[in-house]
């Protein structure tokens, strides 16, 4: 006859666990002997046997007891569904895995190889980090929207690098992204060259769209740096993105267009 710490510890479990199975019915608990103690036998301990196994199967406790009593037939129904459940768990835990790795890359969460090429292609002409950062999250919008399309898109982003005026606007605003965004010399730049791109798309009739997508963009645009959005009209351009021409450019201040 086992105490009730030698049954624990044939089974490998804890005196707790032991309690606990007590408690919530699923091993009865003997009688005390004449000295006061509770005794255990052969049964007791290959019924916490299969206790323990079950449980480390992680079939829930409330189940354990039915499965216990069960007939063969039903018992290996309970298994194999518990099997199942088991396996879909495995497949959730293992699409968790590959998108926690994922955050270890920074630039492939929530993004296709294509786009993480075009980053890297950022960087290697001299964008900085937070240039790239600031890049990366709107592609992330855009694969969201049109996830199919980004294949067809990234060859002409690839190609618009090969711009000197594109790297240079790069350059230029990851200076201002990494200086502040009071250097007023490098703005009244970046506006300039985006004027100029601006118009060169409305000459050419390839404008943006018009897309939830791009609102957004040009909204983490205004986040960033206001001000430039503000030097954009005074170029005659409202928007970022899909930049579109106003009828006629804000005077600046001081300026009077009477004259």
């Amino acid at each position: 006859m086992l105490t009730i710490g030698q049954l624990a510890a044939y089974a490998g479990v804890t005196v707790r666990a032991v309690r606990h199975y007590h408690q919530i019915g699923l091993l009865p608990e003997p009688e005390r002997d004449a000295s006061g103690y509770r005794r255990y036998g052969a049964t007791a301990a290959v019924s916490l046997i299969k206790i323990r196994t079950l449980a480390n199967a992680d079939v829930p406790l409330s189940q354990i007891g039915q499965m216990l009593e069960a007939d063969a037939s039903t018992f290996a129904e309970a298994v194999q569904k518990i099997d199942s459940y088991l396996r879909e768990e495995i497949e959730r835990l293992e699409t968790s895995r590959k998108q926690i790795a994922q955050l270890g890359a920074g630039d492939r969460l929530a993004l296709p190889a294509e786009v993480t090429s075009y980053l890297d292609r950022l960087r290697e002409i001299g964008a900085s980090e937070r240039m790239v950062e600031a890049e990366r999250d709107g592609w992330i919008l855009v694969a969201a929207r049109w996830p199919d399309h980004i294949r067809e898109v990234m060859p002409w982003k690839l190609t618009q690098l090969d711009d000197p005026q594109i790297v240079r606007l790069y350059r230029v605003l990851s200076e201002i992204l990494e200086s502040g965004a009071g250097d007023d010399l490098r703005l009244e730049e970046a506006a300039d060259i985006l004027a100029g791109l601006a118009e060169q798309a409305y000459t050419s009739g390839k404008m943006g769209y018009d897309d939830l997508a791009f609102d957004l963009i040009d909204a983490l645009a205004a986040e960033s740096n206001p001000r430039m959005l503000d030097l954009m009209r005074e170029r005659g351009w409202a928007g970022w993105t899909r930049p579109e021409r106003l009828a006629e450019p804000p005077a600046k201040p001081g300026v009077d267009r009477r004259q």
